[in-house]
């Protein structure tokens, strides 16, 4: 079982902290309001009142055994360059923090940690390629010039199987997975026939997602 402490419990970090509990992680939810302290408490495993600017606190509740730190607080720079440097310090194995925007985002990379995330900004991104494109169903930005996108099967695909048409030499792109109702098939095999109804999970670069788009 995956560990994580979730550190600042706004909208961002109740929510992560809330959703890896439901998938079986052990969380400990921290935050320096007791009120949000206690709304949480029921659906994670552990929940404090704590200031995470503070080293001694982090150290006595073991943070360097945990498998992932998430530094919730990125409306504050200050607070999360001293969260982010204390995690880095004791030895926290993974650090994700929550960014304002890009400047925030460098700034935090460049203390230690792994991964940052600015929700807003992937959201707008997520929500820009869904509109701009009909077809499109979801997309996950996973950097500035990769995705995943997940589309109808093109008519020039439907009655081929994935060996036929050979996605990955021609376009450049992976099929992930298939969708159909309420079934998945993940990492379909070189036989697979693609059908009508078909949902299809793609992975790629831009460029590339784009032209699986126009199909």
């Amino acid at each position: 079982m995956k560990s994580y402490i979730v550190i600042g419990l706004g909208r961002f970090g109740e929510e992560a902290a809330r959703k890896l509990h439901e998938v079986g992680c052990e969380v400990l939810a921290m935050d320096t309001s007791s009120d949000l302290v206690q709304q949480i408490a029921p659906n994670v495993t552990h929940a404090v009142v704590g200031d995470a600017r503070d080293k001694e606190v982090l150290k006595a509740l073991g943070v360097r055994n945990f498998d992932c730190a998430i530094v919730a607080i990125g409306d504050d720079l200050s607070n999360a360059v001293l969260a982010t440097m204390n995690l880095q310090e004791l030895g926290v194995p993974k650090i994700v923090c929550k960014a304002h925007d890009e400047t925030y985002r460098q700034v935090l990379l460049k203390l230690g940690a792994h991964q940052v995330v600015i929700p807003e900004k992937e959201q707008a991104a997520r929500l820009a390629r869904s509109l701009a494109a009909d077809n499109v169903l979801d997309y996950i930005e996973l950097s500035e010039d990769y995705g995943i996108i997940e589309v109808p099967a093109p008519k020039s695909w439907r009655g081929k199987t994935l060996k036929e048409l050979n996605v990955r030499a021609k376009l450049g792109v992976n099929i992930l997975a298939v969708k159909q109702d309420d079934s998945i098939n993940v990492s379909p095999a070189a036989d697979y026939c693609i059908e009508e109804k078909d949902i299809m999970v793609v992975l790629g670069d831009t460029v590339a997602l784009n032209a699986v788009q126009k199909l």
